[in-house]
């Protein structure tokens, strides 16, 4: 399988495909497909990397990922089962090419806009889950009417955007390969200080020609991102109600000191981390 990008492995003549993963983690190196993809997680928690931005995925979330978006899923290590999680792969010229195009799908045309962004749906996700979960023994006619009642479902249903930026070049396997081990690198080191001249040997480049290459492709520096990142970890360990201190998840965090912590997390969060404890804990 190649890293960037790879094909939907899929039978011949077939318009839909289903996956179903169920791994320790979920296929954590960077990558792309010209099939917008569906997603139900069945069980699992984690960070989801998508375009410019850094996102938590949850056990019952239902996520939509673009054409040709990058992603990365990684799996949080401290969760206990292995984790699960339902696709749907289908273009817009799965079934003919304008199909989409019709008149009759004029309600979805947000949906194809803001898929390129990627999404998460935030409303029916009770009702989105028992359509998921009817898919695999559907027959292939079946399969077709549950993907449209999917896509008319998530049509009325509220919405988050998972980012604001896409690079709108395809990346060539090259190139993918090096985003994907600067990825790798450092969702498996930002508890760590990774200086610019690591994260630059990681993507043999000199410092200068990666911090142009980084931004050109999620328009941010990659200290923005890390600093994304550690804020998400740091998220993850105050909604777990734990006995740990602010203090503690600073330094568990990656953050050197916490009134540095404190102040990257009001920017990002527009709250405080004990203010956001108190909101996400209370009762």
């Amino acid at each position: 399988m190649k890293v960037l990008p790879f094909k939907i492995s899929k039978p011949e003549h077939a318009a839909i495909v289903y996956q179903e993963y169920y791994e320790d983690n979920f296929y954590r190196r960077l990558h792309q497909h010209e099939e917008i993809q569906l997603s139900l997680i069945l069980n699992g928690i984690g960070t989801l990397v998508i375009g410019d931005s850094v996102n938590d995925f949850k056990t019952y979330d239902v996520l939509i990922i673009g054409r040709n978006l990058p992603h990365v899923f990684n799996s949080d290590g401290s969760e206990q089962e292995k984790s699960h999680m339902l696709s749907i792969f289908f273009n817009k010229d799965s079934f003919g090419k304008g199909f989409f195009e019709l008149n009759e799908f004029a309600s979805l045309n947000t949906f194809f806009k803001q898929s390129a962004y990627g999404i998460r749906i935030i409303s029916n996700n009770t009702a989105l889950k028992k359509l998921f979960l009817k898919f695999n023994n559907a027959s292939k006619l079946n399969r077709f009417i549950i993907l449209f009642e999917i896509l008319q479902l998530i049509s009325k249903s509220k919405t988050k955007l998972l980012s604001s930026f896409v690079y709108k070049k395809s990346y060539s396997n090259d190139q993918g390969k090096r985003m994907s081990d600067v990825f790798e690198h450092t969702m498996n080191n930002f508890q760590h200080n990774i200086s610019l001249n690591e994260i630059a040997n990681v993507a043999n480049m000199t410092p200068q020609s990666f911090c142009k290459y980084f931004k050109q492709r999620t328009n941010k520096t990659y200290f923005s991102f890390l600093i994304e990142l550690r804020i998400e970890h740091s998220c993850k360990l105050i909604l777990a109600n734990n006995d740990f201190s602010i203090s503690e998840i600073s330094i568990k965090s990656g953050f050197i000191n916490i009134s540095n912590f404190n102040r990257k997390f009001k920017l990002q969060k527009k709250t405080t981390p004990l203010r956001f404890r108190k909101f996400h804990l209370s009762g």
